[in-house]
């Protein structure tokens, strides 16, 4: 029993489902409310479908208890996917037991499918097709043939992991794949082979009009606002740093130029750049660009 039919088995009035999988529970003589997907759907006592669920309907007790398990549902969802994109930042080994145990449900399913894994960080990846009982997880591979992972975990590799990754890229698009979690299509910036000291100052001097208008950038390309910094983490062989982009610190109504783009440890210590591996050292340029974008420019 998946997550959202977990729910929904606890609640009363018991549940008809019909022959689309739906779970009907009856709102009131005339009318049965169920969900479909994160939809309040309605049909009437003839079994006609209605374009929307009337507000007496939507307001009764089975009709709030359905929004409420919608919100469950929305929040497991986003917990999936926030929970496999860790796996990704941190390169971390995720064992087949535990991907066995969630596969069943379709959140989990949704978030995992297609994504490119490897048993082996340093082995070429296929991408993600199916788990089944016994725990063994099958792929594609380059070649477009299935095979079986033979090991007891996975790594769902950051790209910038993936040796041939625009190989991965192309053969992914001929497939017509798309992904829940940005795997393939991530931005992915490479670490020059030689660094020194502790800051990056390439995208140092976006303007922006207001210091909320760098805040709101920061947010709605998933970053969060750490004092002046907009702020991301990322792993690499264990070591969890934060990058931190300089946007500002002054009156919100201000205006404001971005900084330094720097990384700290886990003791809020700086990080020579020479010490940054590659996942953080992806991530954080990519918070960088994506915030220096949004900057005012001679078009705007």
């Amino acid at each position: 029993m998946s997550y959202g039919y977990a729910i929904i088995a606890r609640m009363s009035p018991p549940e008809l489902t019909d022959d689309t999988g739906l779970r009907w529970c009856p709102a009131s003589d005339t009318h049965d409310i169920a969900l479909d997907g994160s939809t309040l759907v309605c049909r009437n006592s003839s079994g006609r479908r209605l374009k929307s669920v009337p507000k007496n309907v939507r307001d009764t007790e089975i009709g709030r208890q359905l929004l409420a398990v919608r919100e469950q549902l929305q929040r497991h969802e986003r917990e999936c996917v926030t929970t496999v994109e860790s796996w990704m930042l941190g390169a971390l080994p995720v064992p087949f037991a535990l991907l066995t145990k969630v596969w069943a449900d379709p959140a989990w399913r949704r978030a995992l499918s297609d994504l490119a894994v490897t048993a082996d960080l340093s082995a070429e990846p296929g991408l993600l097709k199916r788990i089944d009982e016994t725990g063994r997880v099958g792929v594609v591979n380059l070649d477009a043939e299935s095979e079986w992972l033979d090991s007891d975990h996975l790594y769902v590799p950051h790209p910038v992991l993936i040796e041939d990754l625009a190989d991965v890229r192309e053969f992914a698009a001929e497939l017509g794949l798309s992904q829940t979690i940005p795997q393939l299509t991530r931005e992915v910036y490479a670490k020059p082979a030689e660094v020194e000291g502790n800051r990056v100052t390439d995208y140092n001097g976006g303007e922006f009009d207001e210091l909320r208008q760098a805040r709101a950038r920061t947010a709605t390309s998933g970053f969060a606002v750490r004092g002046p910094y907009a702020t991301c983490r990322a792993s690499d062989a264990g070591r969890e740093l934060q990058a931190r982009y300089w946007i500002g610190d002054e009156n919100p109504d201000y205006s404001t130029e971005t900084g330094d783009l720097l990384w700290v440890d886990a003791d809020e210590r700086s990080v020579p750049l020479s010490e940054v591996g590659p996942i953080a050292w992806s991530e954080g340029i990519r918070m960088a660009a994506l915030i220096f974008a949004g900057r005012k420019t001679d078009e705007k």
